[in-house]
């Protein structure tokens, strides 16, 4: 292998600079200090989120019974969706359903709750044992005879100082 010595490269004498794979030329590497991307990004560019919503919020003009209306992107697909699964498409209804599953799951409105595992509830059993075995413990070791105890006997002699 031949080492060539690149113009510039400032590698002279005994440190010598070997100009290679991710080796580069010294008068063309980065300055201490200087940014590799001194523009930065370009203000107003968006992310992929921001522009799929943007396109789903988009207003799209729709027939709908003998009528042109317009509705969002997403709600006229949502349609074109319902039309498909009901009229027989497999594919298009089994989307639909998931879609209802995911989105249309009110506990409160549904009054199912799922069932927690064999563990949590033993966890909570036992939360619950201790909390009970707490508070009988403190209820009766305040009873009025255990209060007047702790308070000595009572007398109209002022505590001293």
């Amino acid at each position: 292998m031949v080492r060539r010595k690149i113009p510039g490269s400032r590698g002279g004498g005994r440190n010598r600079y070997e100009v290679g794979y991710c080796k580069p030329p010294t008068h063309s590497q980065f300055r201490p200090g200087q940014s590799g991307n001194p523009a930065g990004r370009r203000k107003g560019v968006r992310n992929f989120m921001t522009d799929v919503k943007r396109t789903l919020a988009m207003p799209v003009k729709v027939k709908e019974g003998g009528r042109t209306r317009k509705k969002s992107t997403q709600e006229s697909a949502l349609m074109l969706l319902r039309e498909k699964a009901l009229q027989g498409d497999q594919r298009a209804l089994d989307r639909l359903l998931e879609l209802g599953v995911r989105f249309n799951n009110d506990e409160a409105e549904s009054g199912l709750t799922q069932a927690l595992p064999a563990n949590d509830q033993a966890i909570l059993a036992a939360f619950v044992a201790e909390f009970a075995a707490d508070a009988m413990t403190s209820a009766t070791a305040k009873s009025p005879d255990d209060l007047t105890s702790t308070l000595g006997p009572s007398s109209d002699k002022k505590a001293p100082k």
